[in-house]
């Protein structure tokens, strides 16, 4: 097993017992309770999460209930965003995580108000675990207009769009934007809280912009070389709606490339830090090499 790894398993059932516990604690209609934890308990890899208390680690910061509980709003935040962007009006899709998505278990208007609940309990749970406005700030950035919202906007408007499919600096801000964002928001905001240094936030930042990048590739990836059933949601949709990604751009073989080099320019960018679980993160990147 790779140190990440051990970690993963360490620390995921930490975050899923606080996810079911917080969710059903906290949120007085029980129904809107339900809603909420039905796509936020549906399994998935807890990347962001585990990112910033993976960060925490190699920076030698104690993991104790105010950590986990900002976390765990990292994780609101980006189910938040998973709702909205499996919509009829978004992506249309009707699995995720193996599961029927929101809309179609629970309707269509208590889809969209369990995500409008999600992203603001997140940014709470953020703002109450650190007491820190400057992690308040890095987050709301990371998903408003100029940050995920703003990359989702793009690829819609670039879906069937023939003049951007071949522009690589359009298609690199729109995936960079729609998922790099809140990636390197999980690893900058660790960073902040454990008040690593100038060097260490340098090369912390560098890594998680590599991976936030190669993350996105990784995904475009996921939709042609694995079944709906390993991907536990629908593959081979991409070119069929004419989405513009970076596979669409270079190609499978291209795209792996782009995806090795980023992968070793993370790695690169650990060097001198206590990086090892860092660097374990990128092993879930060999399944589409």
């Amino acid at each position: 097993m790779t140190a990440f790894t051990y970690f993963k398993d360490d620390w995921t059932p930490v975050i899923d017992d606080y996810l079911a516990k917080h969710l059903a604690d906290e949120v007085d209609s029980k129904k809107i309770s339900q809603t909420m934890s039905y796509s936020v308990m549906a399994g998935g890899k807890r990347l962001r999460p585990l990112l910033f208390l993976a960060t925490l680690n190699a920076l030698g910061k104690k993991i104790e209930e105010p950590e986990i509980r900002i976390a765990c709003g990292i994780e609101l935040i980006h189910t938040y965003s998973l709702i909205h962007d499996d919509l009829p009006a978004m992506d249309n899709d009707d699995y995720r995580r193996g599961k029927l998505t929101s809309h179609k278990k629970w309707g269509e208007a208590e889809a969209i108000l369990a995500g409008d609940a999600l992203l603001p309990l997140g940014i709470q749970w953020i703002a109450q675990g650190s007491n820190s406005a400057e992690l308040v700030k890095i987050i709301t950035q990371a998903v408003g207009p100029n940050g995920m919202v703003g990359g989702q906007y793009l690829d819609i408007h670039s879906t069937n769009n023939e003049s951007v499919a071949g522009d690589a600096d359009f298609i690199n801000k729109m995936e960079w934007l729609k998922t790099g964002c809140l990636i390197q928001a999980s690893v900058e905001m660790a960073a902040v809280y454990a008040k690593a240094t100038d060097i260490e936030q340098v090369k912390l930042i560098d890594y998680a912009k590599a991976f936030g990048r190669s993350y996105q590739i990784y995904d475009d990836l996921v939709d042609v070389v694995e079944t709906s059933e390993e991907a536990g949601k629908a593959t081979h949709k991409d070119k069929e709606e004419g989405k513009n990604n970076t596979l669409t751009l270079l190609g499978i073989d291209k795209s792996r490339k782009e995806l090795k080099d980023l992968i070793k320019q993370a790695k690169d960018d650990l060097h001198g830090l206590n990086g090892e679980v860092l660097a374990g993160f990128l092993d879930l990147y060999q399944k589409v090499l």
